[in-house]
């Protein structure tokens, strides 16, 4: 019997649906700053989302927030985080209770994160962390004995490519960093979640065991049907692990897109500039260009578009109104091209848009 309270049935097929989300950090009794503000997406079963942006853009908050998993200071004040259960049915994380939610993560959604090291207790073998994971996450009526979780455990680790006698009995300080993230990858899939939320899951690996990883994560996905969102800053990851892309800036959703109008056809200033910064993986190679200036303090956000101090194209609207999410080009699934600048609105760039289509 389910024991997680259903969320409103009207909804259009994904299994991740985030309105109006705001995710802050208590600063006093009754003040907090808002780390991310009015995040909106869908996400639809077998979907890949990358999460890209400048470090304090609030990619992590957000992760973190759609499990709740936020520390003591963090609130998740406004919005819905509307999920499909396996069941069919919709929760609305935000409202789950402690031991709801807690039966809901790992179940239905899990997250890999970005220190493997820290995410480990470094004084418990890796066989105990998969035991207290299924102990504590599973459902009250369903307790495995130890020798299955056990057999079960040794076959995810086997799915990363991993040798499951020498692992189990591993401390994490035994295991190099891709074993470790590897570990905490096949941990993250141990009860079968529809969504995978990845932080970083390369940082601070060699080229070639993130290779490694990143092609396992790619199988993965494929083999086993699972939903994911990738936070990243490597745009050549977020380029062949996404379906889509989300660019972030200053707590916001900037723009949205497919992969290939993220990465071809971008519209905003800052995801352009993201993209300039890096060498090209593909076609002719040019300078990067570095970005000047810095984010806006969360605390002093400019009245009108946050980035209008560092771009290169600002007009006298930007300076005094925030542009909104308009939809740029509509397509199935939730895979709109969206963007939140008003050089969208002209009808020129419609025109130019609609002709490289």
């Amino acid at each position: 019997m389910n024991d997680l309270p259903a969320a409103p049935d009207t909804d259009n097929g994904a299994l991740l649906s985030v309105r109006g989300v705001d995710v802050g950090y208590r600063t006093g009794r009754r003040t907090h700053v808002t780390a991310v503000r009015d995040i909106s997406f869908d996400l639809h079963p077998g979907q890949s989302m990358a999460l890209v942006g400048e470090s304090g853009c609030g990619k992590t908050t957000l992760g973190l927030g759609l499990l709740r998993l936020l520390p003591r200071t963090g609130v998740v004040p406004r919005g819905q985080i509307l999920f499909r259960r396996k069941d069919g049915t919709r929760v609305d994380v935000r409202t789950l209770e402690r031991e709801k939610l807690r039966r809901f993560r790992w179940n239905e959604a899990a997250m890999v994160f970005q220190g493997a090291m820290n995410a480990f207790n470094p004084v418990l073998r890796i066989e105990e962390h998969f035991l207290d994971t299924f102990r504590a996450h599973e459902r009250a009526g369903r307790r495995r004995p130890r020798k299955e979780i056990l057999e079960r455990s040794a076959q995810l680790l086997e799915t990363v490519r991993l040798d499951p006698a020498r692992v189990l009995k591993s401390f994490p300080h035994e295991l190099s960093g891709g074993m470790r993230q590897r570990s905490l990858i096949a941990l993250a899939l141990a009860l079968e979640p529809q969504l995978l939320i990845l932080d970083e899951p390369t940082t601070a690996l060699d080229i070639l065991t993130q290779r490694s990883i990143v092609e396992r994560l790619a199988e993965l996905r494929e083999e086993l049907r699972f939903s994911m969102v990738f936070i990243t800053h490597d745009l050549g990851l977020a380029a062949e692990l996404a379906d889509r892309v989300g660019t972030m800036y200053a707590g916001r959703l900037i723009e949205t897109g497919t992969t290939r109008d993220i990465f071809y056809r971008s519209r905003h200033p800052y995801t352009s500039a993201l993209i300039n910064s890096v060498p090209p993986v593909v076609g002719d190679l040019h300078v990067p260009e570095s970005l000047p200036g810095g984010p806006p303090s969360l605390n002093a956000l400019p009245p009108g578009c946050s980035f209008e101090p560092r771009c290169a194209h600002a007009q006298e609207v930007c300076a005094s109104e925030r542009p909104v999410l308009q939809v740029l080009r509509r397509r199935d699934a939730g895979l709109s091209h969206t963007a939140a600048c008003f050089r969208c609105t002209d009808a020129e760039l419609h025109a130019e848009g609609a002709s490289r289509d």
